[in-house]
């Protein structure tokens, strides 16, 4: 069987990773999404977004995957699993997830700031602990910058992501708000009778509210409204 993930900030929430958009302790209340998450905001003070990086990958390094992540890597034992996450941390890998496609890029890894195809590992940087600074180059002699995916930008290896989610025999959505186009558009390739889960405690209203003319529900046979730590065990009626 060929199960296919599309994970968002709730699979890590329990690892201790605050999430975007919690209404509570979403990273988004506390800073300027459009100083810390754009080119523009890049262009205008670098600092501030390598200072807010930094701080994710601390977060980063002191999470350790949970039940979750260690249930999905579990189940490459006897199945075919793709993990599409639109998380920057490493936490599926670190739980032992061999396939995983980072759609919005990762925490661990630079881009040039000249050149996008330039991409290093901190380790590639020769940065064996925290994260990169200001005169931290690429091979061109430009100025490195997070390989995140901001907003306004394109993100990576979707052509993969919707032949993964079209191909799929079991497609799993665990963790995301569905209020960024990356993820609707991943599940609008389903096929039509394809088994697919929802694992979310919040109610559809909720998850979708911003996409009024994208109706997620129908896209799901089932809404297992848990944790993710505790629903993804129910998914093991369908495998």
């Amino acid at each position: 069987m060929k199960i296919v993930f599309l994970t968002g900030a709730g699979v890590s929430k329990e690892s201790g990773l605050d999430t975007f958009r919690d209404t509570k302790d979403g990273l988004w209340n506390n800073y300027n999404v459009m100083e810390v998450a754009t080119p523009n905001g890049w262009k205008n003070d670098r600092e501030q977004v390598i200072d807010f990086y930094t701080l994710r990958k601390k977060d980063n390094d002191k999470a350790e995957p949970n039940e979750a992540h260690k249930f999905i890597a579990e189940l490459e034992k006897d199945h075919e699993v793709v993990v599409i996450t639109q998380n920057i941390d490493d936490l599926h890998e670190r739980a032992g997830s061999t396939n995983v496609i980072h759609v919005h890029g990762s925490i661990n890894e630079a881009q040039s700031s000249l050149d996008p195809k330039l991409k290093y590992t901190l380790q590639e940087l020769g940065i064996e602990e925290g994260y990169f600074k200001i005169g931290t180059k690429c091979e061109k002699g430009s100025q490195v910058r997070p390989n995140v995916v901001w907003f306004g930008e394109i993100p990576y290896r979707l052509e993969e992501a919707y032949n993964h989610a079209y191909t799929a025999d079991l497609f799993v959505t665990i963790g995301t708000s569905f209020q960024v186009s990356t993820a609707f558009n991943i599940i609008s390739f389903l096929q039509k009778g394809t088994d697919s889960i929802i694992i979310d405690p919040s109610d559809f209203g909720s998850i979708s509210s911003e996409l009024e003319h994208f109706p997620v529900e129908k896209y799901f046979n089932e809404h297992i409204k848990e944790p993710a730590t505790i629903g993804i065990k129910k998914i093991l009626d369908y495998v």
